[in-house]
């Protein structure tokens, strides 16, 4: 099949493809060693073109950070506000699912895994990172544990202390998996691991009385 050349390519496909290079550019050479020329060369764009979209290597990682994490924060938000006052519990599960199917899929991953690696070199990245997604994803679990505790579903806990536990298996979960390919034996659907993880939150790990939910 013959390539359409670069300089007829559609405008609107050219930012998804120079995020694409971008991505493996970074990936390939981390992100303080990519050039911009790199880039461009990945996408086959001339390197002014690809200023036309992105003024610079932190805006395209900026753009690739709204685009993974910054999405899973704002699916994260919406449905801790759409469903926690009906079911708080249920809505810890639907949490955890929609975290452990984003950070099983090395596509969705990428981008958080290159921000853990760079993010202590580059403040200004740390803190975009923070703005964009941990504050927000903060913001969904205090209001979780909130209408958790006031349907009497969930006792009071620290809401930090939450964020690390839940985060940290995310985390672990994608480093695993993604890095060391360490893949669960059993609890292969992303969805069922974060079923079990929930179990664990919820119950801990001293056996059930018969009376208790299973």
């Amino acid at each position: 099949m013959t390539r359409t050349p670069s300089h007829r390519r559609r405008p609107e496909a050219r930012p998804e493809e120079i995020l694409e290079a971008a991505l493996a550019v970074f990936g390939e050479q981390g992100f303080a060693a990519a050039r911009v020329e790199d880039i461009a060369r990945r996408a086959d764009l001339s390197k002014g073109t690809l200023y036309l979209y992105f003024p610079s290597k932190e805006a395209m990682l900026n753009a690739l950070i709204e685009q993974s994490a910054g999405a899973l924060a704002r699916s994260v938000e919406q449905h801790v506000a759409r469903s926690a006052a009906q079911d708080p519990e249920a809505a810890l599960r639907g949490l955890l699912r929609i975290l452990f199917t984003a950070v099983s899929s090395p596509t969705i991953s990428a981008a958080p895994r290159l921000v853990l690696t760079e993010a202590h070199r580059f403040p200004e990245l740390a803190a975009f990172y923070r703005s964009h997604v941990l504050d927000i994803v903060r913001r969904s679990m205090r209001a979780l544990l909130a209408a958790g505790k006031a349907g009497g579903v969930l006792r009071d806990v620290d809401a930090d202390a939450f964020m690390r536990v839940v985060g940290g298996a995310g985390i672990a979960h994608m480093a695993l998996t993604n890095i060391f390919d360490l893949h669960p034996e059993t609890l292969t659907d992303p969805a069922d691991l974060a079923d079990a993880i929930a179990d664990i939150l919820l119950y801990g790990l001293k056996p059930r009385l018969e009376s208790e939910p299973s």
